[in-house]
């Protein structure tokens, strides 16, 4: 009885030192993949970097202009067109069927400070008709929330009225995300003074959940990968829509003259003249079409006269004498 005691405590303590083993070994080797993964994500700096340069030799029908920091550079992604900016550029073309500018001011590691000293400048020598601004990620680790205030009015205050600001993600460890919280009520007040719209890139990863998350993040535990920017996309795509269809709007029935003066109005007379447009269309539709009195004729004697035609089908007459 002895023996078999001694022999299974034993095998308790080897089986415990085995798994914890395992454990150390597989943590160890986590580390290592998060290390070499963030070696890769320093390579890519430059890469992303350089393709988004070149970029800005494109020409194109529309301007869309991102500021960001790493994440608007598709950092983390198999390619940088995959990152979000890119991903909403190539919605804009589908969705307008023109060709698109991407302006990618964008800069890996930028705070809101380091967007309103570099990226700011760059902006005056823009038009956009679609802009987008996420700032603010880089801000967490070292927030000073009277600082990030200050560098956000600077940033928002300097960019289009149309502008789409973005949230602050949800990053799910509690300290971080307290921060996060007052970053994103500064957002939102800010926002609204200026009448910014503003993009739920918070509330959308917060429901995401902390495992998909996790497997929708590249290997350094911090940038989205393919699947991730995806989901960062889905929270601009409304409100880029929205103002994609107001540049058409505007673009077909106002001048550029009219466009400038009416400046923050352009686009609510744009759609008004574009609702004007259809009512008419549809007025005119209804007037050609045969009433209810002719289509009886129709089922009752087999002949309906065409708009604008005789029962033989000859043209009639229109303003000549009786």
């Amino acid at each position: 009885m002895r023996t078999r005691t001694l022999v299974a405590l034993l095998s308790s303590v080897a089986g415990a030192a085995v798994v914890s083993g395992a454990a150390g070994f597989g943590a160890r080797a986590g580390i290592r993949g998060q290390r070499a993964a963030s070696q890769r994500v320093v390579d890519m700096l430059p890469v992303h970097a350089d393709w988004w340069r070149e970029r800005l030799h494109h020409e194109g029908q529309l301007t869309y202009v991102a500021i960001g920091d790493s994440a608007a550079q598709g950092v983390g992604a198999t390619a940088p067109g995959r990152g979000y900016v890119g991903l909403l550029a190539r919605r804009i073309r589908h969705r307008s069927r023109m060709t698109v500018r991407v302006v990618n001011l964008s800069v890996s590691g930028s705070t809101t400070w380091g967007a309103k000293k570099d990226q700011l400048p760059k902006l005056q020598h823009f038009t956009p008709d679609v802009c987008t601004v996420s700032i603010g990620a880089n801000d967490i680790s070292d927030f000073h929330p009277d600082k990030f205030e200050r560098n956000i009015r600077a940033i928002y205050g300097a960019v289009p009225s149309h502008a789409i600001v973005a949230e602050l993600p949800c990053m799910f460890v509690p300290d971080r995300e307290r921060k996060v919280a007052v970053a994103n009520e500064i957002v939102h007040r800010v926002a609204g003074e200026l009448g910014l719209t503003v993009a739920p890139l918070h509330e959308i990863t917060k429901r995401v959940g902390l495992r998909r998350t996790f497997f929708n993040t590249y290997g350094d535990l911090f940038h989205p990968n393919d699947r991730g920017y995806e989901i960062w996309a889905s929270a601009f795509e409304p409100a880029v829509d929205a103002r994609v269809d107001t540049v058409a709007a505007i673009r077909r029935y106002l001048s550029a003259r009219e466009a400038e003066d009416l400046g923050r109005q352009a686009g609510d007379v744009a759609h008004a003249r574009a609702e004007q447009d259809t009512d008419g269309a549809e007025a005119l539709d209804t007037a050609n079409r045969p009433s209810s009195l002719d289509r009886l004729r129709h089922r009752v004697t087999g002949s309906l006269p065409l708009p604008g035609r005789t029962g033989d089908g000859e043209p009639t007459d229109v303003g000549g004498a009786a």
